[in-house]
């Protein structure tokens, strides 16, 4: 994926796809320690201990639809390329965590893209879905709770 708010909207998916409706997406860019963070929680379904390993392999999917499962893998591996780190958390029955952090001068950082439109759409596309968006750049705080604006 060229935008890394494509790598959101295919987490997001994922919660949404295990029942989650509520659904968290963090962003810190710290320019001062060169680091951009970006995290994805849900209240979804969450995945069993023995499958968390599974899911960034590219060719393990819970998907009936095609035989690899390449979101995880490629987020992951966008993270590595950029000198940052990938970790996911769960539980059965409350939730999944995706975290994943970049170091922002490296040269292969893709661009953010679209995130007012992929946020908006899927805003619009998930009525019964609540969306928590916090963004801080540099200590400046932006925070939309869909639960507020309904």
């Amino acid at each position: 994926m060229r935008e890394l708010s494509l790598h959101i909207l295919d987490i997001i998916e994922n919660g949404i796809r295990a029942g989650a409706n509520l659904i968290t997406i963090t962003i810190v860019e710290d320019h001062k320690n060169n680091k951009l963070k970006i995290s994805i929680a849900d209240n979804g379904h969450g995945i069993p201990s023995d499958m968390l390993e599974k899911v960034t392999d590219p060719f393990y999917t819970t998907k009936s639809v095609r035989r690899v499962g390449l979101g995880l893998s490629l987020f992951r591996e966008a993270s590595r390329r950029c000198e940052g780190e990938f970790k996911i958390t769960s539980r059965v029955g409350v939730g999944t965590e995706t975290c994943a952090t970049f170091r922002i001068d490296h040269i292969d950082l893709a661009p953010m893209g679209d995130l007012e439109s992929t946020l908006s759409s899927l805003i619009i596309g998930n009525p019964g879905v609540d969306f928590i968006y916090d963004h801080e750049i540099d200590g400046e705080r932006v925070i939309l709770d869909t639960r507020d604006i309904k």
